[in-house]
């Protein structure tokens, strides 16, 4: 008997071929703890690396705080920053690093584990979802910074800053479906891995972490309504709506932030399923 007719009945899903979606996410899902698994111990090594370890989670996005802070706190003026400008900067930064972290790491899910995807046979997408994992629990320590820093700052705490939790949770989703398609893009053509950088770049300068749109185009409702729209403006906006008094999140952005996060994951889902029987062929 041919040993791959063997092969489902022992759990094992054969290389380079693509399984029903349904049974492509559902053998994903009974092996999730391989993904939870990865990501902490891929967290735990980056740590042990540095002599400072967890502190370099949360002194990165402090630093680059600081740093833009400093500068665009001299260029900015007037109306375009707030009065509660360095809680507003702090969110900003700190919800951003979410969304780099997933996206930068996702890319390189599939091309910088070449050995392990020609090695085994299980489910590709558990290699972009424990990058969202591990920066997940990267994120943990940073948002537990931000609260202890925002009570500093004399914000107010409040109940809704619960409702931080399932905006992150959203995000996350939204992240992961962005991983994924990355992840195929970069199997596709490494050149793309050279293009990240660029575009967390723009999309820092455009997601309204140092201003406020609704101010800078208010005679403009077009851009205004273009800047609402970015994804990661939605996310900020909305974690900036339940922390921060004085920063309610436009309507714009509460009905597109679930909208982009299904999207995304819907899309991406699809997208690098569908070259599943490639990844691992051309390393």
């Amino acid at each position: 008997m041919d040993a791959r007719l063997d092969a489902p009945a022992a759990g094992l899903l054969l290389v380079g071929r693509r399984p029903p979606l349904g049974e492509y996410l559902l053998e994903a899902w009974r092996r999730r703890r391989f993904a939870a698994t990865l990501a902490s111990h891929r967290l735990i090594g980056s740590l042990l690396q540095n002599r400072l370890g967890v502190l370099w989670i949360v002194l990165k996005p402090l630093l680059t705080a600081t740093i833009y802070g400093t500068i665009f706190g001299v260029l900015l003026s007037g109306a375009a920053r707030p009065d509660d400008w360095v809680p507003y900067l702090l969110t900003g930064v700190f919800i951003f690093e979410f969304f780099t972290g997933c996206f930068g790491k996702g890319a390189r899910a599939i091309t910088g584990n070449a050995k392990l995807v020609q090695s085994f046979g299980f489910p590709r997408i558990l290699l972009p979802l424990a990058t969202v994992i591990e920066e997940t629990l990267r994120l943990i320590p940073i948002v537990v910074l931000l609260a202890v820093l925002l009570m500093i700052l004399g914000v107010p705490i409040s109940w809704t800053w619960l409702l931080v939790v399932p905006i992150l949770a959203m995000m996350a989703l939204f992240n992961l479906g962005m991983a994924l398609i990355v992840a195929r893009l970069s199997v596709w053509a490494r050149d793309v891995q050279q293009f990240i950088p660029t575009i967390n770049r723009i999309l820092f300068y455009v997601s309204s972490i140092f201003f406020q749109v609704d101010v800078i185009f208010a005679d403009n409702p077009v851009l205004l309504t273009i800047a609402h729209l970015i994804p990661t403006y939605d996310y900020i906006a909305l974690v900036r709506d339940v922390m921060i008094v004085g920063h309610p999140a436009p309507l714009l952005a509460v009905i597109a932030a679930p909208v982009w996060a299904l999207l995304a994951f819907g899309i991406g889902v699809i997208y690098f399923w569908r070259a599943e029987a490639k990844y691992g062929l051309s390393d």
